[in-house]
């Protein structure tokens, strides 16, 4: 009675180990995902509006000096349309020293935020009215946010 080959059934092909391993490594690829998520975002809860002033304040003026760089774009360069941004980006100029805490009391740091303010009342007193003057303003302003970047930026 013996059998042959063909006639026994046959037997189910062992399921290869590379398949669990791969399974396993993508479990913990998305735990670990997951898991970094919900760190970054225990970090960012912690952090206070102190910690978040500065940027926040060089948010806002890169805001303002986009909008003042679509206007010229766009051909929209009366005063109605540029003075709003002019005047905010005096107002964020004001909060420089304290948005940059022990920064704020460096001499050097105190001179740049000055010369913008510097540059931006004289723009204030003097306000382009055709988009070369608005382009030439910003121009300024630009100079005077690199003189600082250039001396305190990382």
């Amino acid at each position: 009675m013996s059998t042959t080959p063909e006639a026994s059934p046959a037997k189910p092909a062992k399921p290869s180990a590379a398949s669990r391993y791969l399974f396993v490594f993508l479990i913990g690829l998305v735990i670990g995902a997951v898991a970094v998520v919900m760190i970054l975002r225990t970090v960012e809860a912690g952090k206070t509006w102190q910690d978040r002033y500065p940027i926040a304040a060089m948010d806002l003026f890169q805001a303002h000096m986009a909008r003042l760089k679509a206007s010229t774009e766009a051909n929209r360069c009366s005063a109605t349309d540029t003075l709003p941004h002019l005047q905010a980006l005096r107002t964020i100029s004001n909060d420089l020293e304290p948005a940059f805490g022990d920064l704020g009391e460096d001499t050097r740091f105190t001179k740049h935020a000055s010369d913008l303010r510097a540059v931006l009342d004289s723009t204030l007193s003097a306000p382009p009215l055709n988009c070369a003057g608005v382009g030439a303003a910003m121009g300024k302003i630009g100079e005077a946010c690199k003189a600082c970047h250039q001396d305190f930026r990382s």
